[in-house]
């Protein structure tokens, strides 16, 4: 059965999430759903990662099992007829060895998260920004998220339903900067990791925000972490924000990734 890697981009505001779940759309549900027009099914596929209800993709990566040898062109082609009108394309497919697995043959997960500082409601980019009316100072959001760089124990920014077996991870970026966007002034959030917990990100852009809002002070956010306790974290973030911006493999696995 030939595997085939895909290169899925979605907009989450309609999806309770990536997980095919039992009474609610999700991503993997469609796209299983469009395989099942061009082979018969049931079709299970993996992903590198679980988004929750309203993240989006940009890169996120999925395999599949099929039985007919496509190409994966047109592959793509097929699956992004089939999936229309929901908003979920596959921008890229390859052929990948058997034992290529989507999520543990990963080695690093990026992340983007948009924040709008303007007071007037968002249009364009309503359900893709997390919009706040208050100005941030990112160079000290910049001075706090130095903190949390390197190994250590995110106990503070992980979820209470998070299912990892341990709180250790290493942050390897989290990166800040102030951009100019179509709707006015952003600060976006640039984070990477080999693998994260749940609701990290949020958490760790929640708690950033405050920084910038001046409430916290960038020690504040070192204190939080050394703290240990999910009661330390300031607010979570929504999720309509955060982006999976591209899974990272030990070699390229689609024709237009960088080396």
């Amino acid at each position: 059965m030939p595997r085939i890697a895909l290169k899925v981009e979605y907009h989450g505001k309609p999806f309770a999430g990536w997980q095919r779940q039992k009474d609610q759309p999700s991503v993997q549900g469609a796209i299983e759903a469009a395989l099942a027009k061009l082979e018969p099914g049931p079709h299970t596929i993996a992903a590198a990662g679980r988004t929750d209800t309203g993240v989006h993709g940009l890169g996120q990566v999925a395999h599949c099992d099929l039985r007919k040898d496509w190409d994966p062109f047109r592959l793509s082609e097929a699956l992004n007829f089939h999936l229309k009108p929901a908003p979920v394309a596959i921008v890229d497919a390859a052929r990948v060895a058997d034992n290529w697995h989507a999520r543990f043959s990963a080695i690093e997960r990026q992340y983007l998260f948009r924040i709008l500082m303007r007071r007037a409601p968002a249009t364009h980019d309503a359900g893709q920004v997390w919009q706040i009316n208050h100005d941030l100072d990112a160079e000290a959001m910049q001075t706090a998220a130095n903190h949390l760089l390197g190994k250590h124990d995110f106990t503070t920014f992980r979820s209470s339903i998070c299912q990892a077996a341990s709180p250790v991870k290493t942050l390897d970026e989290l990166r800040i900067e102030q951009v100019t966007g179509l709707s006015g002034p952003e600060v976006h959030f640039h984070v990477r990791a080999r693998s994260f917990l749940h609701n990290q990100v949020r958490s760790f852009v929640g708690t950033l925000e405050r920084v910038g809002a001046g409430s916290w002070s960038p020690d504040d956010v070192r204190d939080a972490l050394d703290a240990r306790d999910r009661a330390a974290c300031g607010p979570v973030c929504p999720g309509h924000g955060l982006y999976l911006a591209r899974v990272g493999y030990p070699e390229p696995v689609f024709a237009r990734d960088p080396d």
